[in-house]
């Protein structure tokens, strides 16, 4: 005679994992729809007006012109990136220093230039020469050794990569100070006791964990960057707003030559994000279990 199998109750309150169901939200799906229908109706508003003239758009989104602005765009951000982050790297270690003098010029540097607006920055070094015509290199109270004209320094360009470079150095000095100070001491204190150097714990136990913290905001400094060059048109520099500016104001077709520099804005931007999201991927991978375990929880959570 064979024994029957009695299967026990099921504990009250507990939700087993083959049982779970994704709950049905009518109000997402009325909010879907929503969205489509506004969706399609801009797409049918942008296409069928003729006054975006889309003809003109296409004839001028590959002009040398404009795609030289737009060259001049992305060096620009190259350039005012690369220095803004080596100033920004140094003033970030100012602002975490025990030196008490070199702490606070690091302190006043970032504040003044994160409260100056870049546009402002980007007029006061574009007419330095009004306020020191010479530039001069000597010996401090002394003899001048050499000397030039501040106009024949000060180009449109050099004016717009200082401007461009001091004003993300004061963001990224901030951004770097935070991913520094989001390291655990335990961790610091881990490394000095297996041995490590300052060096060798800065850069194989601090800086790996601070990536996590210091790029998602880096990548958002970059774009935020390109999106900025637009201002040095201001100086006559030659970027792809002034690019388009300058045609438009010979063809007064104002509003097809702003679609042009909106449309390589982007796909530009939209390049530099994905690089981004692989960026973080590549420094979160340590973090992809707990992110896992994570959305199983909140799964789970949904069918109680």
């Amino acid at each position: 005679m064979t024994t029957p199998i009695i299967t026990p109750p099921r504990a009250a309150g507990r939700v087993d994992v083959a049982d779970a169901r994704r709950r049905f939200h009518p109000w997402r799906l009325v909010v879907g729809v929503l969205l489509a229908v506004i969706v399609l109706q801009l797409a049918i508003f942008f296409i069928t007006n003729p006054r975006f003239e889309w003809p003109v758009v296409a004839e001028y989104l590959f002009n040398p012109s404009v795609l030289l602005g737009l060259l001049t765009s992305i060096m620009l951000t190259i350039v005012g990136m690369v220095f803004g982050s080596l100033l920004g790297t140094v003033l970030a270690a100012g602002q975490l220093t025990e030196f008490a003098p070199l702490r606070w010029a690091s302190i006043v540097f970032v504040a003044v230039f994160r409260g100056v607006p870049p546009l402002v920055q980007l007029i006061f070094w574009y007419n330095l020469a009004y306020v020191l015509p010479r530039i001069a290199v000597g010996v401090p109270f002394g003899p001048e050794l050499f000397a030039w004209p501040t106009n024949d320094i000060i180009t449109p360009l050099t004016a717009a990569i200082i401007g461009l470079s001091l004003h993300e150095a004061a963001y990224m000095a901030e951004i770097i100070r935070a991913g520094i100070l989001s390291v655990d001491q335990g961790q610091r204190d881990a490394s000095k006791a297996l041995g490590f150097s300052r060096w060798h714990s800065f850069s194989r136990v601090i800086l790996p964990q601070a990536m996590r913290v210091i790029i998602p905001p880096t990548g958002s400094q970059v774009i935020a960057l390109l999106k900025g060059t637009s201002l040095v048109s201001v100086i006559a520099m030659g970027d792809l707003l002034h690019s388009v500016q300058v045609i438009y104001n010979r063809t007064y077709e104002v509003v097809p030559m702003l679609l042009v520099a909106v449309i390589w804005y982007l796909v530009v931007v939209t390049l530099l994000t994905i690089v981004q999201r692989r960026v973080e991927r590549h420094f979160s991978r340590g973090l992809s279990s707990t992110s896992l375990t994570r959305r199983t929880v909140q799964k789970l959570e949904v069918t109680q």
